[in-house]
């Protein structure tokens, strides 16, 4: 690539202790750009079909993308990616913070582990000269412990990626931390890092980051920083916990285990979790990952109750949602609590919340009761149980034993019909953005390469000043097949590219071709732009294929859907027309609405023939 990505990674044996640089191909840096695109090809092509998730053969990837790290607008991001243990489908999961940016100031552009060290392991760059250090005095302690013990061994400036004793006891729902609480959450990512015996990996450097045109990308940046939309206002006020009151009463965040209504089940939410009055509550200062122009998050203190004196990095909407009126919990302390207890071992805040949210919907149906439970009483809105619960979950200790690797294992290992209550698909749980609210989430939750994702694009989250087509009622089921397959072609070059989400939310999406070509001297227009993200859609949806995972043949709640539709709140009486929304969109990606397979002909204009044949599919 001509500037920016130059594609420079490291792959890191950790069987045998040893690593080598890699540079990779400007064609392959072109057509998947970078972060899961790119990394998704790799582990296509280097991992067989049927590898064990936890076992030497998964490959754990970091990569960057080519904004990252460069003046774009919130060019900050990076991705974690591998065969998922908890769905055993692709797994990916995108993070802020600093540490993106800082692995490339070290000298790389991604990072690709193989194989499982014999002891614990960090690894340490600095300046392009990368070590594998011994992590023995770190394994068991939590992720702020963590950076803060290597910060103090190699410097302030030192930026960690590490995992929590959930991830070293290979909780299927760890999430791999940095920045005290920026967490890459999701697809069990942590569980991979633990199982490798990986604790961390710490870099620090200055090195430059190469771009096809500096002048330009800077005077974009000044450019762009003056066309924001209300999505900026928003994000800079009070960030995402600035919705989580109208989240609750629109009936967009789950109640009650996806079986209630706030009006109904937790009528309080409206005044207990007002977005301004928690950020003047808690927030005592902002924070924005690396040159974000809007900080959206914040550190928060507990001034007082049973939490009086607890300092702990925001607590975002999903986990507001999923701690909150999931649980029917309206005390957003708590929520900190849980946030905090969260980050410090490890674990996928929105996991967490729904697993326990089902257990307490089995203690209230009786399927399990105290004996079961350590004899902790498991109510609805029971903050002291909740966080009892979440502690032995964290440590994997007694009853948290059968709730560590999420709803869908504890659901089947209890059965008596508490599966039917399970909310996930395919061992992922589901995010706080209820499809009864905004129907596009379903589609997406069911068909992309990692199921039950709310960040990865649809018609229910194009990007601003997109031009993808007309703004139909979001109760139009049929009719938006194209619109919803070309938001989701760009979501996927977003993600790639190393730019975060919110970002397309606050600004006109022209500034993403616009930073491509300043970064990287290749032209990306929006056309352009649609087939990448064609192509990046079509490898992670292939690899799943060549597992045998077809998402048609997923379990689908029936509460995602409204199948049977609540009687109360704001969706009361919808029910989601999934199977016009999927067969629509498989039509607009080419692909089987029966078999999910993409049309072989495609493949081949996409650059994927191999891909085509391993899939035995002909032109």
């Amino acid at each position: 690539m001509p500037g920016g990505y130059a594609g420079k990674i490291l792959n890191v044996d950790l069987s045998a202790g040893k690593w080598r640089e890699e540079v990779l191909d400007d064609h392959l840096l072109r057509d998947y750009l970078g972060g899961y695109g790119v990394g998704a090809r790799l582990l296509y092509d280097r991992m067989p079909p049927g590898t064990d998730p936890l076992g030497p053969g998964n490959l754990l990837g970091f990569f960057t993308g080519p904004l990252t790290g460069t003046p774009t607008i919130e060019g900050n991001r990076f991705a974690v990616v591998c065969r998922s243990p908890l769905t055993l489908t692709w797994g990916d999961s995108n993070c802020g913070g600093t540490f993106g940016p800082h692995l490339k100031f070290a000298g790389y552009d991604g990072l690709l582990f193989s194989g499982i060290s014999e002891t614990p392991v960090y690894l340490y760059i600095e300046e392009g000269r990368p070590e594998l250090r011994d992590a023995s005095d770190l394994w068991g302690r939590d992720t702020n412990e963590t950076e803060e013990l290597l910060k103090a061994r190699h410097g302030r400036d030192l930026q960690v990626a590490g995992i929590g004793p959930a991830g070293e006891k290979r909780s299927l729902i760890a999430a791999i931390i940095n920045d005290y609480g920026r967490a890459a959450g999701r697809s069990g990512v942590g569980a991979v890092m633990g199982s490798k015996r990986l604790k961390a990996v710490a870099v620090r450097g200055k090195l430059p980051v190469p771009l096809a045109n500096l002048e330009q990308a800077n005077q974009l940046r000044a450019h762009y920083m003056k066309r924001h939309s209300g999505g900026y206002d928003f994000f800079f006020k009070t960030g995402t916990p600035g919705s989580l009151a109208e989240s609750a009463m629109s009936g967009d965040s789950p109640v009650k285990n996806w079986a209630g209504a706030t009006p109904v089940d937790l009528p309080s939410a409206l005044e207990t979790l007002d977005g301004e009055k928690l950020i003047s509550t808690y927030q005592v200062r902002k924070y924005g990952c690396w040159h974000c122009t809007m900080a959206c998050g914040g550190h928060q203190l507990v001034k007082e109750g049973a939490y009086a004196g607890l300092k702990s990095h925001q607590s975002e909407y999903e986990t507001g949602c999923m701690f909150g009126t999931n649980l029917l919990n309206d005390d957003y302390a708590t929520t900190i609590k849980a946030n905090n207890i969260c980050n410090r071992y490890g674990l996928d805040t929105i996991s967490a919340g729904a697993t326990i949210g089902w257990a307490i919907e089995a203690y209230q149906r009786g399927i399990l009761a105290k004996a079961d439970t350590d004899g902790i009483e498991l109510t609805w809105g029971n903050r002291d149980a909740i966080i009892a619960v979440l502690e032995k979950l964290a440590r994997r200790e007694g009853f948290g034993e059968l709730l560590a690797d999420g709803v869908k294992r504890a659901s089947e290992k209890v059965g008596r019909g508490s599966e039917e209550f399970a909310i996930h698909i395919q061992g992922q749980e589901l995010p706080a953005h209820d499809p009864r609210f905004q129907p596009g989430f379903a589609t997406t939750y069911l068909m992309d390469a990692t199921p039950g994702r709310h960040t990865q694009g649809g018609e229910q989250s194009r990007p601003h000043e997109s031009n993808l087509g007309p703004e139909l009622d979001k109760y139009q089921y049929s009719g938006k097949g194209e619109i919803h397959a070309k938001a989701y072609m760009l979501g996927h070059v977003v993600q790639a590219a190393g730019v975060c989400q919110f970002a397309t939310f606050s600004y006109p999406w022209q500034f993403i071709p616009d930073f491509l070509e300043a970064v990287t001297g290749w032209p990306y227009p929006t056309e352009e732009c649609l087939v990448v993200g064609e192509r990046i859609a079509n490898i992670r949806h292939t690899f799943n294929l060549r597992e045998g995972l077809n998402p048609l043949k997923y379990r689908i709640p029936g509460r995602m859907i409204g199948n049977p539709p609540l009687e109360h709140g704001n969706v009361r009486g919808v029910t989601v027309d999934l199977a016009v929304q999927v067969h629509e969109f498989c039509q607009a990606m080419r692909w089987d609405p029966e078999t999910a397979m993409p049309d072989p002909q495609r493949l081949e204009e996409l650059g994927l023939g191999d891909v085509a044949g391993d899939l035995g599919l002909k032109p």
